[in-house]
């Protein structure tokens, strides 16, 4: 018997997916409408507000954006050891929404950094790390729960720049501030809301005295090696991603030419190409999926990562071909879509299915701790992101795109040779242990 309860497909469903996913979704949709709507404004407030230098003003955001991913790792364990998913949730969500309104009031602005840093800590890893309760172990539904999961992302992060950047920029940063602060409190009373939704959770001080599963925790030495190399190739690929809030953000301001006939686009709505893209592409790419799939033909995960890393090379290659032939002018924004069309794709190919697999090979009882282990990847690679980012003005910008371009090819090659390794660790979960010493 499984001793957890499960929603399956015989209960009740909303848009044909267990209504605690549609929570999750949700809640996790107007959180990160919070984050990139905040994010959306970060480097422009610091450069034109604070009157940082460009150099100090990047460093800034990539410390920023790797110690939001950094504290989940101490988060996870909190959760899955004393407070709980909901708690923690609930908690996080609290935190978070007092640091972004503190975002309004300038000389608080370290130190609300450091608040929506500490409450994203218990947030981030609590909340995805419950689709997996929602579902029973054969539902088929499960494999395609974290690509839905991850639209709400993009839903929140397409409505951020148009309604946070234009506030900040329009009327004032402090407004656009405290729309991201609104947007993390209905995140939070939607998931208080939900509660009744989400399946019930085992205390974690009773968990711990339940008798032990078949395959012990020496058994998963492996699954962690594992999943520690891919958070390595995860850490150098988003030393290239993250540069989309960053120094991607600086030349959409510097180097495109944003007149659309007499009118000038806004900076800051560039942004929303990327998530309103996930949404345009992840219906189709999750058809082909299942498509393959149903024909035996599916691709395995480390090898649809790898995709994805070369599809970001290849938009990044694009961006330092635009730049060099535009010299010392400005390019055209419609360069900027197309390479935010390539950017998307691959992005859909690597991020959803990196959460998913370290989701999956979750030891028990350890889901949230999990979780926020893919999380220290993304901060090891923001903190990389914000070095790579100083060297925006050192060198000529499609110099600069090109070794983005470089850095995604490694990630990819590295992700090539990990595939076998992570396609034997998979199948020993299926398979319910380890099959060879």
């Amino acid at each position: 018997m499984h001793g957890k309860p499960a929603l399956t497909a015989a209960t009740r469903n909303w848009f044909g997916q267990p209504p605690g996913l549609t929570v999750l979704f949700l809640t996790n949709m107007w959180e990160q409408f919070s984050y990139f709507g905040m994010r959306a404004l970060l480097v422009y407030y610091m450069t034109r507000q604070l009157m940082l230098s460009q150099g100090q003003a990047s460093f800034v955001y990539g410390a920023y954006t790797a110690c939001a991913y950094f504290t989940p790792i101490v988060g996870g364990m909190i959760a899955d050891r004393w407070l709980g998913k909901r708690r923690a949730v609930t908690l996080g969500a609290t935190i978070m929404a007092t640091g972004h309104f503190m975002m309004a009031f300038e000389p608080l602005f370290y130190v609300a950094l450091a608040t929506i840093a500490l409450g994203n800590g218990l947030f981030l890893p609590s909340l995805p790390s419950q689709i997996n309760d929602l579902y029973a172990s054969g539902d088929p539904r499960r494999g395609w729960a974290y690509n839905v999961y991850y639209l709400g992302i993009n839903i929140g992060g397409f409505l951020a720049p148009l309604i946070c950047g234009t506030l900040g920029e329009i009327y004032g940063w402090h407004y656009g501030f405290g729309a991201a602060g609104i947007g993390m409190f209905v995140g939070l009373l939607i998931y208080l809301a939900g509660q009744r939704h989400l399946p019930p959770e085992r205390s974690p001080q009773a968990g711990a005295d339940e008798s032990e599963t078949v395959t012990g925790p020496a058994d998963y030495r492996r699954t962690w090696l594992v999943l520690a190399a891919v958070g390595l190739c995860v850490t150098v690929f988003r030393g290239a991603y993250e540069q989309v809030g960053n120094t991607v953000a600086l030349w959409a301001d510097s180097g495109i030419d944003r007149r659309l006939g007499s009118l000038t686009i806004p900076m800051t709505w560039f942004q929303s190409l990327n998530p309103l893209l996930v949404m345009m592409l992840t219906p189709p790419l999750l058809s082909m999926w299942r498509r393959r799939a149903e024909h035996g033909r599916d691709t395995a995960p480390a090898r649809r990562m790898m995709q994805g890393a070369l599809i970001v090379a290849m938009a990044y290659a694009l961006l330092a071909a635009v730049a060099w032939q535009a010299g010392s002018g400005k390019a055209d924004w419609l360069w900027l879509v197309l390479f935010f069309a390539l950017f998307t794709a691959g992005e859909l190919f690597i991020l959803p299915t990196g959460l998913g697999l370290f989701a999956r090979l979750a030891p028990p009882r350890l889901g949230a701790t999990t979780v926020a282990a893919w999380y220290l990847a993304i901060f090891a690679g923001s903190l990389g992101a914000g070095l790579v980012g100083t060297l925006w003005s050192r060198m000529g910008h499609g110099t600069y795109f090109a070794l983005l371009a470089v850095i995604a090819v490694i990630a990819a090659v590295l992700l090539r040779l990990l595939d076998p390794a992570v396609r034997r660790v998979a199948e020993e979960h299926r398979t319910g242990g380890p099959t060879d010493a």
